[in-house]
């Protein structure tokens, strides 16, 4: 049987941290929906090409062709043992497709990991994000500021809100933010979108026997453990 994992939390959780852990951990893929449909855009197959000219449109892309994304994509090579799913599925009918999917090839979900963060914790884990454009290494300047020095800077004209300045303390330079966390607006609607369409998944897959429930509040390593112990136990 291969380990299928569904990973779910809210923004600032450490999904992309966990799911590393994962992936280094049993060797199967973390598949990210949203950087499934990015990739279409690049690819010229026909399925690609469909799903260009919905986008192209400013249509929605449907449950239909969202599964059978998925699909073409957990009939790689890599995901013969399993696959980390992000994002996926956004709804119960997708849910219902996954199952029913997975269940064609003698498998099934082994667990749905949910990251319970608490929403305020969640806020700053995102807006407090900095990171190095080299490296690429994040800090946070409310939880992780060590070896960084940051300080509020008010606009000129008092225009606008003031921004966050931040650098390495050792090299000196600057780090810089994602647009959307730097957007307050833009992290609650991320949070109130989840929460409208995560409720609804979480009843479901309570219902069915599968939802771990893990505190995302603990340190990295600790979840980590967490995690390995209901995969452990579920598989």
């Amino acid at each position: 049987m291969g380990l299928y994992i569904i990973l779910m939390g809210v923004q600032g959780a450490g999904k992309g941290v966990q799911a590393q852990f994962i992936h280094d951990e049993y060797g199967i893929p973390h598949i990210s929906t949203g950087d499934l449909f990015r990739a279409m855009k690049t690819r010229e197959d026909e399925l690609a090409r469909r799903i260009q000219e919905i986008m192209a449109s400013g249509q929605l892309v449907s449950d239909e062709i969202t599964n059978e994304v998925l699909r073409d994509r957990l009939e790689q090579p890599d995901a013969a043992n399993g696959a980390i799913l992000d994002g996926y599925p956004r709804n119960p009918a997708q849910a219902d497709w996954l199952a029913d999917y997975l269940r064609s090839r003698g498998e099934s979900v082994t667990a749905v990991l949910l990251l319970q963060l608490d929403l305020y914790t969640a806020f700053k884990r995102a807006f407090g994000r900095v990171l190095s454009a080299e490296t690429g290494r994040v800090y946070n300047i409310f939880y992780d500021s060590e070896g960084i020095d940051w300080h509020y800077e008010d606009h000129p004209e008092n225009k606008y809100p003031p921004r966050v300045v931040a650098t390495e303390t050792a090299t000196g330079k600057p780090l810089v933010r994602r647009p959307d966390d730097a957007n307050a607006g833009a992290i609650i609607k991320r949070i109130d979108t989840y929460l409208e369409t995560t409720m609804p998944l979480v009843d479901y897959y309570r219902r069915a026997g599968l939802l771990a429930e893990i505190d995302a509040a603990q340190s990295i390593a600790e979840v980590s453990q967490s995690i390995r112990a209901v995969i452990e136990t579920s598989s």
